[in-house]
């Protein structure tokens, strides 16, 4: 009787143990899985962005094309042209620019760091996924074309962008906008092609203080001449 009521004590103890032992380890695992994403959320994770979904160049081409009336979105395609190429140096060639400067200057539009009025009211209504999808989609565009105009110049354009002015302490364009033209990705804009007329402008905005969202080129600009402008923006225009 002794011997059989030990055993029995011996059972109920290994029950318990193994109870306990298999309630810590479910515990366990369903901490994990719960830690773990959903493979949904995974699939729209945005690897470059912790916690961001990812970007959409289709539904950027259709707000780029069409806008979206419902939520006040203008399209894009009015100034900016077809996959990004306009038709005139008064709005910038947006295609192929790297989409980290493009979602950057929108918002910089929309919280009033570059200042220009149609702008700002184009970005307003725009969300910062909106942006993200815009200009995933613009820089999947194949690069703008362009030409010097000014022969005169170029000579200048070229010294200005591949050597920068010494005696004024203005450094090389290339150093950042790499030696074509094409920028450096999440760093620094894509030149090469751009309008002249267009770029002359930013020069001028940096220089007189009207542009305002990067410290490095309105120090550059303020040591720049009208003449030295417009030869090196003419120069970029031919780059590629």
């Amino acid at each position: 009787m002794l011997q059989s009521s030990r055993i029995s004590k011996l059972t109920r103890l290994s029950t318990s143990v193994v109870a306990g032992l298999f309630l810590a380890i479910a515990g366990f695992s369903t901490a994990v899985i719960a830690a773990d994403p959903a493979p949904a959320a995974m699939a729209t994770a945005n690897p470059l962005v912790p916690g961001k979904p990812k970007a959409d160049p289709a539904a950027g081409e259709a707000l780029y094309a069409n806008g979206d009336p419902s939520r006040g979105v203008v399209a894009c395609i009015g100034c900016h042209g077809v996959n990004g190429m306009s038709a005139s140096g008064a709005w910038p060639k947006l295609a192929a620019q790297h989409a980290a400067y493009t979602t950057k200057q929108l918002k910089n539009y929309k919280d009033g760091t570059r200042a220009n009025a149609i702008m700002a009211g184009m970005s307003a209504a725009l969300t910062e996924q909106d942006m993200n999808n815009i200009s995933a989609y613009l820089v999947k565009q194949e690069p703008a074309l362009g030409v010097a105009q000014n022969k005169a110049s170029i000579d200048l354009g070229k010294a200005i962008y591949h050597g920068g002015i010494a005696a004024k302490g203005v450094p090389a364009c290339a150093a950042c906008h790499s030696p074509n033209g094409a920028g450096i990705p999440s760093q620094y804009p894509r030149m090469g092609g751009q309008w002249a007329e267009y770029n002359t402008a930013q020069l001028v905005a940096f220089r007189e203080g009207v542009r305002k969202n990067s410290a490095q080129m309105t120090t550059i600009a303020t040591k720049l001449s009208d003449q030295e402008m417009q030869a090196v923006s003419d120069y970029m225009a031919g780059l590629r």
